[in-house]
């Protein structure tokens, strides 16, 4: 190891070194150790290889030293061939070590980053809709990227630095003070010198990678907010594509300009301390050669003096700030943590049962419910902010009950927020009720399996998600074990045969982030078509058809009545037209049923559906009844 290698050594400790320091946890300790336990054969052998590798480090100087000084003393040359094949065995030991030494840091800190993002994936999943409503995605990403990272680095770097460096170190001060204790605590005396500088530019080329990295996360930021399709059409439509531009600009310039500063620190420190290093040298190279000289040491001693000071300074200053790396693994543990910690509100008991097979009635038993306050779904560092909201708990429902028999269509209308979204949520579990009970064929949901629930039932929901993947995936989401002749008669059913066919590949076309590279009807049609596909018992439809054009509209209505047939239907619908025919409609108001009845029993009381219906159609009356081209 050069002494330049030394100074980037001494300059990524210091770096380091100005990282949070928070004390010791022994809780967060005990479950990094939890994690590490499948790996602790990996890991045993990973710092024997270490201790191994220091042994060798050492090992060279000293048998450079016996070759000088065979040559000096005018030795056999048996003896100098014997030494020099002896470097070039350690010399290939260490090569073949250090390749052994990368598989099982690589092993092990691979299959430890597959652990941990396995884990918060995983529970991630089973957290409810709340925590994904108030969570920004690039915080919650960033945990299962960097930070898993920093966790690992605490396997794969930090533990086995400590051990060999601890090993390299200490071999390597016996071995100088063997042979001349003065040379040694003069070197010594040089480490302030070397590790100092460190330190002050370490704080300040800590301080100008934060502000980058805040820099890169703001620009990473804008450029995900206005390349998705919605975001880039509201920058067409409102925005200013010259500010947004300068705006971009301005942030990576100042990120241009902390580079070149950064850069410039950077071959600053450097050359300082190779040239720290180079008088440590001088020193060694001009005392060791002053007793050389006086015959109080031999030639070959000063020549491992001067090996082995390159392999001094690097140890000592890793040393220095060992503890601040490990505290930097374990605030990236922590912050891998505080996901886990975060207790899904929906758990599945462990004597669940399953949907009784047949057709499936749908009942809401005296239901209240409020959204969970923030403090129970989230976590502030992950909506980015200072403290989190602190509303919440409100109940929005209130005695909520109806039933729905099988193969029946109940609707719910109102104003919006009156709750119909709201009830449509708690019927597959997406929340749970705070009072009351929400029941498929009589059995409470909350005594259901997960997988059951989703065999069961079905939901449209009105802005028609697709992922970014093909169509064939899209459906396969629903039944993966599907054949080619199931999913088109899914399409056909869905009035989307014609299309699909018509397109590029078919069905391995890309259908773009969120679908936007079909029409809104389209997507509508496709997202029944899967619900199709699925073929559950119940269906829930929330507001499906709530932004569509009138032959969009005529289209998804058309594939809707195939998604509804023969199957328990709960439908959400702002448009009274689409629910003329429900077998009850519910009126929703306030988080309370006010009125229920068939459409015609509750236009002759003349409450609120009248009312709403009224309005409605005398809206639908005027606009038929302006001119043309109006």
């Amino acid at each position: 190891m050069d002494m330049e290698v030394t100074a980037w050594t001494s300059l990524h400790s210091a770096i380091n070194a100005q990282t949070d320091r928070r004390p010791f946890s022994a809780a967060t300790l005990r479950r990094i150790a939890a994690f590490a336990k499948p790996h602790r054969r990996g890991l045993a052998g990973f710092l024997l290889l270490s201790v191994v590798a220091a042994l060798l480090a050492v090992a060279t100087p000293v048998l450079a030293a016996r070759v000088v000084d065979a040559i000096v003393d005018g030795g056999e040359s048996a003896t100098v061939v014997r030494l020099a094949l002896l470097i070039a065995v350690v010399a290939v030991a260490e090569a073949a070590l250090g390749l052994v030494t990368r598989k099982l840091s690589a092993t092990l800190g691979e299959g430890l980053i597959l652990d941990l993002r396995t884990a918060v994936f995983d529970h991630v999943q089973r957290m409810p809709v709340a925590f994904f409503t108030r969570t920004r995605t690039g915080a919650l990403v960033s945990r299962l990227n960097n930070d898993v990272i920093g966790a690992q680095r605490a396997f794969s770097n930090t533990i086995s630095g400590v051990v060999g460096n601890a090993v390299t170190l200490v071999l390597t001060l016996v071995v100088m003070l063997g042979i001349s204790w003065q040379i040694t605590l003069l070197a010594l005396l040089l480490l302030p010198v070397f590790v100092l500088p460190a330190r002050r530019m370490g704080a300040r080329m800590a301080r100008m990678q934060r502000e980058a990295a805040q820099l890169n996360a703001a620009m990473g930021t804008q450029m995900t907010e206005r390349f998705s399709a919605p975001g880039a059409t509201l920058v067409k439509l409102f925005g200013r594509p010259a500010d947004e531009s300068a705006e971009f600009a301005a942030r990576a310039a100042r990120v241009r300009d902390i580079g070149i500063r950064t850069a410039m620190a950077q071959s600053l420190f450097i050359t300082a301390l190779t040239l720290v290093s180079a008088l440590a040298l001088a020193l060694v190279y001009g005392l060791g050669g002053y007793y050389a000289l006086r015959g109080t040491l031999d030639a070959g001693s000063v020549v491992a003096l001067a090996l082995l000071l390159t392999r001094l300074y690097a140890p000592l200053t890793s040393l220095a700030g060992a503890r601040v790396e490990v505290m930097s693994a374990l605030v990236s543990f922590e912050r891998v943590f505080e996901i886990l910690d975060l207790k899904p509100l929906i758990e599945e008991r462990p004597d669940a049962r399953r949907v009784p097979p047949g057709p499936v009635s749908v009942e809401f038993d005296a239901v209240s419910f409020g959204y969970p306050a923030p403090d129970k779904v989230s976590l502030a560092s992950l909506e980015e902010v200072a403290t989190l909201d602190s509303r919440g708990g409100t109940q929005v429902l209130h005695d909520v009950s109806f039933r729905a028999e099988p193969g029946r269509m109940i609707a719910l209308v109102g104003s919006s927020g009156a709750g119909k979204s709201t009830i449509a949520q708690l019927l597959p579990r997406l929340y749970d009720a705070d009072a009351g009970a929400v029941r498929l064929n009589g059995i409470d949901v909350r005594d259901l399996t997960a997988d059951s629930i989703r065999e069961t039932l079905g939901m449209v929901t009105q802005d028609g998600h697709l992922f970014h993947e093909s169509v064939r995936a899209n459906l396969l989401l629903a039944r993966p074990d599907a054949t080619e002749d199931d999913i088109w008669e899914a399409l056909r059913r869905a009035r989307l045969d014609g299309l699909v066919a018509a397109l590029p590949d078919g069905l391995d076309t890309v259908v773009g982030e969120r679908g936007y590279r079909l029409s809104g009807g389209e997507r509508q049609r496709l997202t029944i078509a899967r619900l199709l596909l699925a073929r559950q018992r119940v269906v829930i439809l929330d507001e499906a058809t709530a932004h569509l054009d009138a032959t969009s509209e005529a289209a998804v209505q058309e594939a809707l009545a195939e998604a509804l047939d023969g199957r328990t239907a709960i439908v959400i619908a702002h448009r009274l037209s689409t629910v003329l025919a429900a077998d009850r409609i519910l009126v929703v108001e306030g988080g309370r049923i006010v009125e229920q009845g068939t459409h015609q029993q509750l236009l002759a009381v003349g409450g609120r559906y009248e009312e709403l219906y009224r309005t409605q159609f005398e809206e639908s009356d005027a606009d038929e009844a302006l001119p043309q081209g109006a």
